[in-house]
């Protein structure tokens, strides 16, 4: 019996070996894919941590206002006073040097070659609004828990409202969630 099973053992390695499996490396065929993913991962790191230090930031007066929140304002070319739920969006996007998305309006942020079925950290959600027939709020993806995703969003308060007073974590179940978009991923970046 166990003659038989080293018999064996040895034709199929040398099986194996005759195809050259042996003498490739399996996990790393590919350097360059695995460097891109490292990259788009650390990239997604980045802009969620970005987001996460920006919780807390309020409106100076309650009117979409005050230093930070005009920053986020001025990356689209929006005046204080303006939503700026998707400027918010594009601002961390630009501090991590991307060139797009910029805009003030949250359906831009979901034309059909960003749209993405996965809900992966620093993808952003878009949430739809049956009054406005549109998507008229948004957030990035901070992670996912189950059937839960935390988001930041801006523009937002405690009761969940799409024009608040400030930056804050939300948590929504996936279901409420209209579309997702990815920005990060590079093929998607082509315009």
């Amino acid at each position: 019996m166990a003659t038989t099973r080293l018999l064996l053992g040895i034709l199929c390695s040398s099986f194996i070996g005759g195809f050259g499996v042996l003498k490739c490396h399996l996990l790393v065929q590919n350097k360059t894919a695995i460097h891109v993913v490292v990259r788009e991962q650390s990239c997604r790191i980045r802009l969620v941590d970005l987001a996460i230090a920006e919780i807390g930031i309020r409106e100076k007066t309650g009117k979409n206002d005050g230093k930070r929140v005009e920053a986020y304002l001025s990356v689209v070319n929006l005046k204080k006073g303006q939503p700026y739920c998707s400027a918010f969006i594009s601002w961390l996007f630009a501090q991590e040097g991307f060139a797009r998305p910029r805009s003030g309006w949250s359906p831009d942020l979901f034309p059909s070659s960003r749209l993405s079925r996965y809900a992966l950290p620093a993808n952003i959600i878009g949430i739809y609004f049956p009054d406005l027939k549109r998507i008229a709020h948004v957030g990035i993806i901070e992670r996912l828990n189950d059937q839960w995703c935390y988001s930041i969003e801006a523009n937002t308060n405690l009761d969940g409202g799409r024009n608040g007073d400030g930056v804050y974590r939300r948590v929504r179940h996936l279901k409420t969630i209209y579309r997702i978009s990815d920005w990060v991923s590079p093929e998607r970046r082509v315009p």
